[in-house]
């Protein structure tokens, strides 16, 4: 094991409990750097058991599977949508994104086992990033208005509510907007 890795081993768990230690391992033992990348078909069932790991807990909150739980993750990664964001070669999270005319959607998701390492935050910055190189200025997502949580992070990040809705799979959710250097909004 290298001296850093070692040096976490012997920390980490009191730090910081065992759900951020596994995640720490796999930053530390091989890369502290997480990859982001263009999802690969070979990404859809890792992406989809992501998926249902960080929205199992709000099904009885919702009275069904939110969306990303029963996402089709093959045509959103043929629709080239789909990065990834890796942690030791082992795929810790997800953002599906595409333009459209005034912003850049996005829907990311980190494995709760990897939560509160930062791999969130490294997908917004990616998407403001390709906002840019696209000239888009803002980002923009959705939540369900019972993800309480999400609503306040999103708030944390930068994010807005700009209105609420009834999508037409019959969800209430709270669409937010970030704006980006240069947005005159």
């Amino acid at each position: 094991m290298a001296a850093s890795a070692l040096a976490i081993a012997s920390t980490a768990p009191a730090l910081a409990g065992p759900r951020l230690w596994r995640c720490a391992m796999q930053m530390t033992t091989l890369s502290n750097t997480p990859l982001i990348r263009s999802a690969t078909a070979d990404d859809a069932a890792r992406i989809g058991a992501i998926a249902r790991a960080a929205f199992a807990k709000y099904v009885p909150r919702i009275g069904r599977e939110p969306s990303p739980m029963v996402a089709d993750f093959d045509a959103e990664i043929a629709a080239r949508r789909i990065v990834v964001i890796e942690t030791a070669g082992k795929v810790s999270g997800y953002m599906i994104a595409w333009p459209e005319a005034d912003a850049y959607l996005i829907d990311n998701n980190v494995d709760p086992a990897c939560q509160g390492e930062g791999l969130g935050r490294r997908l917004m910055e990616y998407a403001a990033a390709e906002a840019d190189r696209l000239r888009l200025r803002a980002l923009r997502l959705y939540t369900n208005v019972l993800m309480i949580e999400n609503l306040s992070m999103y708030a944390h990040l930068g994010f807005v509510e700009t209105h609420r809705a009834t999508t037409a799979k019959g969800f209430n959710v709270v669409y937010m907007r970030r704006s980006l250097p240069g947005d005159e909004q």
